[in-house]
């Protein structure tokens, strides 16, 4: 693993910095978040600007590590460990494979149970219309899409304005929340369409629109 030529990347959709492990509800995210996606790695003794740092106890942060991923990820997930030294510092890097028992779940410290997955350098909690394409990316065999009134209205309304929530999808086409969200992960598996997230909304678009 080049470690140097990892950390100029930068933080990404694979690859999260941890100047330490402090947080097992925090880094349990960051594990189910890369197992519901492509994979990653974590590299301990990082911060978040690529400064090398180096870890202090490496059996500790691994043991933090391995806990949060057996105790505070549902299904359990197994990292894979790799020691590197740059500069005489310590480094850890923790490699997440992309998992075939999605969707995995992070406990937080209310002891409630909540999917994430990667968006850029983030860690984001999934939506429902999220899961579901998750659940279904697993097992997709190849999607039908029927272009029903539904959906030429969605895509009509994409056109002039650009953007949609699932609201106002459900406002559009007075449909119910569960039969839209059905058309959109269905549209997003045919990639079709694309979501967006952040912590405030979630928002869906055209996936030639940039």
């Amino acid at each position: 693993m080049n470690i140097r030529k990892l950390i100029l990347q930068g933080e990404g959709t694979t690859l999260d910095f941890k100047k330490t492990i402090s947080n097992k509800e925090k880094i349990a995210k960051s594990l189910v978040a890369f197992a519901n996606n492509k994979g990653g790695t974590l590299l301990i003794g990082v911060a978040d600007d690529g400064t090398i740092k180096g870890v202090k106890s490496e059996d500790e942060e691994r043991y933090m590590i391995t806990r949060s991923a057996h105790q505070y990820c549902r299904p359990a997930i197994e990292p894979e460990f790799e020691e590197i030294y740059i500069d005489e510092k310590l480094v850890l890097a923790a490699t997440i494979h992309e998992s075939d028992t999605k969707p995995h779940y992070a406990l937080d410290d209310k002891k409630e149970w909540w999917v994430y997955y990667r968006v850029k350098d983030k860690s984001v909690l999934a939506s429902k219309v999220m899961i579901e394409v998750i659940k279904q990316r697993q097992n997709q065999q190849g999607i039908t899409i029927s272009y029903s009134d539904l959906e030429r209205k969605l895509f009509g309304y994409l056109d002039k304005q650009g953007r949609i929530t699932l609201k106002e999808f459900c406002k559009l086409t007075r449909s119910s929340h569960k039969k839209a969200q059905k058309i959109l992960v269905n549209l997003i598996l045919a990639e079709l369409i694309q979501p967006h997230t952040s912590e405030k909304e979630e928002y869906f678009t055209l996936t030639s629109v940039k």
